[in-house]
């Protein structure tokens, strides 16, 4: 007879929704230790590697735009019509079908052909943060960084950055609903904006096509009948949703990691092709999403564990990553030499990998050793202020001063 997963007495309990809760505490560990899977106040939360790297594939557990945002008191409105059909909630052939549009005008020549423009981006940002000697490194250079990348790639005008930028800040607090403080609305203005600004984007491209990415999708589109011009739209803003909060997030960790590390900076600095494997380490460590959501679709039964449909499962891929079944004795050290025997799941798994894992990787390899180059070792200038660790992670504000 199998247990219920909301019941089993084994599982320990972990209070995922405290303010003060991080998956960097010692409870954490000692609940992986215990058991595959803790239990929380809004679902199930699954903590080994073997366990998250078996069910991010299963399609039993599939993620549910719906689903969620129900969770959140949100059945209709600009949110519900954003969210609810972005491509990471389709399943299927008409999942793949929207994925082989991205594929095809999203392709490693146009990730490569970025590099340039991060670099000079990156040196830009590093030179005015050289001439203040101290900065809240998110404002100078996590948050405009990915912005004028993805508005490069997107062919975005620098003149509309900063709206970029405050739109794209506003829809990535969507898988932070639960923090309540405005956060709704917060997101459905920058739903509402960000769609009558790629509007007149396609508009545009539509008259005078480029090489960028926004008209090679509108080729894709027109040379393909099954995608409506509403599914063209979604998922332009799916890739600046995809695009800025989750790099603004994972440079701010990552320089938060560096700070305690100050030989990885010297490496990045003297040996800048060591910078890959460096990126790798800090992505397995401080995973901007720490936690994947899905939904049971069905009634299932997983080691001898009942999970009904509809329930709220959270796939720990933090806690995953620290495991040293998977990872070995090691495995808190940030060491990029270090054979690693598993996978890393930061951008999740099976069909729904990220399309942007090529980009973000380049992002960070790129811009670490311009900053290591141009700049002192990283060290804290006062205190750090979290986003809650459910959702997008990292610092929203990172004060720091380089020696």
């Amino acid at each position: 007879m199998p247990t219920s997963i909301e019941s089993a007495s084994q599982a320990p309990f972990l209070d995922v929704t405290d303010p003060g809760f991080t998956f960097e505490a010692p409870e954490v560990a000692r609940a992986r230790e215990r058991h595959w899977y803790a239990r929380t106040p809004v679902g199930p939360i699954v903590l080994r590697h073997a366990e998250v790297q078996e069910l991010i594939r299963d399609p039993r557990l599939a993620q549910d735009g719906a689903r969620y945002l129900a969770m959140h008191g949100i059945t209709s409105g600009p949110v519900h019509d954003w969210f609810v059909p972005l491509i990471l909630h389709r399943n299927g052939v008409d999942h793949l079908r929207l994925r082989r549009v991205v594929q095809k005008s999203f392709t490693p020549r146009v990730v490569n052909n970025l590099r340039p423009f991060m670099r000079a981006t990156a040196e830009r940002l590093a030179e005015r943060i050289a001439a203040e000697g101290a900065c809240d490194f998110v404002e100078m250079f996590a948050d405009p960084y990915p912005v004028a990348v993805m508005c490069e790639l997107l062919g975005v005008p620098p003149q509309d950055y900063e709206l970029f930028h405050r739109c794209s800040t506003d829809i990535g607090l969507v898988f932070s609903l639960s923090q309540g403080d405005g956060v709704r609305e917060r997101v459905e203005r920058g739903v509402v904006e960000l769609y009558a600004y790629v509007d007149s984007l396609i508009a545009r491209r539509r008259a005078a096509p480029t090489g960028d990415l926004v008209s090679r999708m509108i080729s894709a589109h027109e040379d393909d009948a099954r995608l409506s011009s509403e599914e063209l739209r979604n998922l332009v803003v799916a890739l600046v949703f995809a695009g800025h909060d989750t790099t603004r997030h994972q440079l701010g960790r990552a320089m938060v990691a560096l700070c305690a590390h100050s030989e990885q900076w010297t490496a990045l600095r003297e040996e800048p092709q060591r910078a890959g494997a460096i990126v790798e380490e800090l992505l397995r460590l401080f995973p901007t999403a720490p936690v994947i959501f899905r939904f049971a679709t069905e009634d299932l039964e997983y080691q001898d564990t009942a999970i009904p449909a509809g329930t709220f499962v959270m796939l720990c891929v933090q806690s995953a990553h620290r495991d040293v079944r998977a990872f070995g004795p090691d495995v808190e050290s940030l060491d990029p030499a270090a054979e690693r025997g598993a996978a890393q799941m930061v951008f999740g798994g099976g069909p729904h990998f990220c399309l942007g894992a090529a980009t973000a990787r380049a992002e960070l390899a790129e811009a670490l050793p311009v900053l290591a180059r141009r700049l002192g070792a990283p060290a804290p200038a006062g205190p750090v202020a979290w986003r809650h660790p459910i959702g997008i992670y990292g610092p929203e504000s990172l004060p720091l001063r380089f020696g």
